[in-house]
């Protein structure tokens, strides 16, 4: 497999049928680096509509009644191949889930106000995160949770700086204005700011809105620790589901033929939840969700949240309005090592990049990437997301047996 991924501003390719369970075959790699008559029944209630599934970029929610008045052309569909079965990567139109600062004492007050004989009257509700983390986490995030809405569906998005807002690249899509609402109902218009589709993260700017900044976490998730999300799957804003991380690191291509590493998690996320994010028990955004593995467009169990390190640094780039550089080492190779060994078997390196100046060669199995495991070119192709053209890291190369550690000055995806 080689590492070659699509630049940003290549546009969408047409999407490829899927490819029948057992009869896969692998995708030429990449290179990295260069919805009798008698008496009648009552009406049944209205069913929230489902959306055509769609794969990775989206199944956008319609919008609901209250529409917006932004413009963004529906994305185009394309199906990703996977190993053990053939199934669709569904992004979906907006993940939302929010989250702000942790209150002092570790409890969370919510004050709800009800209206009685004339009255209003307030309730305070502590909920300890010891006994109920979820209704903590929930509590704590919401207000930063907002509502995309465009003319072709609905997201959501994360407030992560004053008027800013984190979102998916494909919630916005061309668009550049869209209607942001908050948890309290409050709508006003947003200027997109910039979106990158190689990532699929975008940033809009909106004011006038109660959504105070979330927090984001500096720590890696871990495997097994709580997973929250909150968003509007279907339009159904605010909605909390909750889960766990189900693994990390999980390389998982988009329609750009970008390789991301991400957070997996079986949180329930749907069509209208892109865009949100993906927070641990101490209400600390770790990813902004983006996709899903789906067969038919709805969540079974498996999705997928970008890394809140890699969102906020590409977001940062789009607020300064950068264009987001890739980094790459200029190295291809197999999707699997030809001894079956872990690793990233480098099977060819191109004169003058970045491996290249540091000395790796044809033949090297890579094996980790600053003291993070390397178990497949795919999981090297995905940590790329992570970096910058320019970083420095410390890569970890299986020559003969030998294990060598070389310092790589990344250089620039072409």
């Amino acid at each position: 497999m080689t590492w070659d991924n699509q630049p940003p501003a290549m546009p969408p390719q047409p999407p490829t049928p899927p490819t029948p369970a057992g009869s896969w075959e692998p995708p030429v790699p990449p290179a990295w680096g260069s919805g009798g008559p008698g008496v009648p029944a009552p009406p049944a209630p209205p069913v929230p509509p489902v959306s055509t599934p769609a794969p990775w970029v989206g199944a956008p929610t319609p919008p609901p009644e209250r529409a917006a008045t932004p413009s963004g052309p529906r994305r185009s569909n394309s199906f990703l191949r996977v190993v053990v079965a053939s199934v669709v990567v569904v992004g979906l139109f907006g993940l939302g889930f929010g989250l702000r600062s942790l209150v002092d004492d570790n409890t969370t007050t919510v004050i709800r106000s009800s209206a009685g004989s004339g009255q209003v009257t307030t309730t305070a509700v502590t909920i300890d995160p010891g006994s109920e983390p979820i209704a903590y986490v929930a509590a704590t995030v919401s207000p930063s949770v907002v509502q995309i809405e465009t003319t072709d569906g609905v997201g959501s998005g994360v407030a992560y700086d004053t008027d800013l807002f984190i979102t998916n690249a494909h919630v916005v899509g061309t668009a550049t204005t869209v209607t942001v609402r908050d948890s309290q109902g409050t709508a006003v218009k947003g200027q997109v700011l910039g979106a990158d589709t190689g990532t699929d993260i975008a940033v809009v700017r909106a004011a006038g809105l109660s959504a105070p900044a979330a927090k984001l976490a500096t720590a890696k998730p871990n495997v097994g620790q709580i997973a929250v999300a909150v968003g509007s799957p279907y339009g159904l804003e605010q909605t909390v589901t909750s889960g766990i991380v189900s693994a990390v690191n999980r390389p998982v291509p988009n329609e750009k033929s970008v390789v991301i590493n991400m957070i997996q998690t079986d949180a329930s996320i749907n069509p209208g939840n892109s865009g949100g994010a993906l927070a641990n028990r101490n209400g600390e955004i770790m990813g902004i969700n983006s996709s899903i593995y789906s067969e038919t467009g709805e969540n079974t169990g498996i999705g997928f949240a970008i890394p809140i390190s890699t969102a906020k640094r590409v977001a940062d780039q789009l607020v300064e309005g950068k264009t987001v550089a890739r980094a790459g080492l200029g190295l291809s190779g197999p999707s699997s090592t030809p001894s079956g060994s872990a690793g990233a078997y480098v099977q060819s390196v191109t004169g003058g990049g970045a491996a290249d100046k540091a000395g790796i060669k044809s033949g090297d199995l890579i094996v980790a990437v600053d003291g993070v495991p390397v178990r497949s070119f795919d999981e090297l192709r995905g940590m790329a997301s992570g970096y910058s053209p320019g970083d420095k890291v410390v890569v970890e190369v299986n020559r003969d047996g030998k294990i060598l550690e070389v310092e790589v000055t990344l250089g620039t995806l072409k």
